[in-house]
């Protein structure tokens, strides 16, 4: 895991890996006309399941490093049967 400080320093806003249970927050930071792609399991290997745009509103069941990636398992608050997994690096909570 990345030091806080070094995180810090970088502006990197961290996740702990162990989220708690339904935390809402929002994807961000997609570049325009972009969407994060939702996969179906904590890696660039996997399926995508579903694009996400600037604003989508998930909830956050935990978080896990696979790499230098911290992907987080999350489901769509409006349809929360929809699960996958998201880079942490696009989402911000609420």
């Amino acid at each position: 895991m990345i030091p806080l400080r070094a995180a810090l320093l970088a502006g990197l806003t961290l996740l702990p890996v162990a989220a708690h249970a339904a935390d809402p927050y929002r994807v961000a930071g997609v570049e325009d006309e972009d969407l994060l792609k939702m996969r179906a399991g904590p890696g660039t290997g996997f399926d995508v399941i579903v694009g996400l745009p600037n604003g989508t509103r998930l909830l956050v069941q935990s978080c896990e490093r696979s790499g230098a990636t911290v992907w987080c398992k999350v489901s769509l608050d409006r349809a929360r049967r929809l699960k996958g997994y998201v880079s942490q690096a696009y989402i911000r909570p609420e």
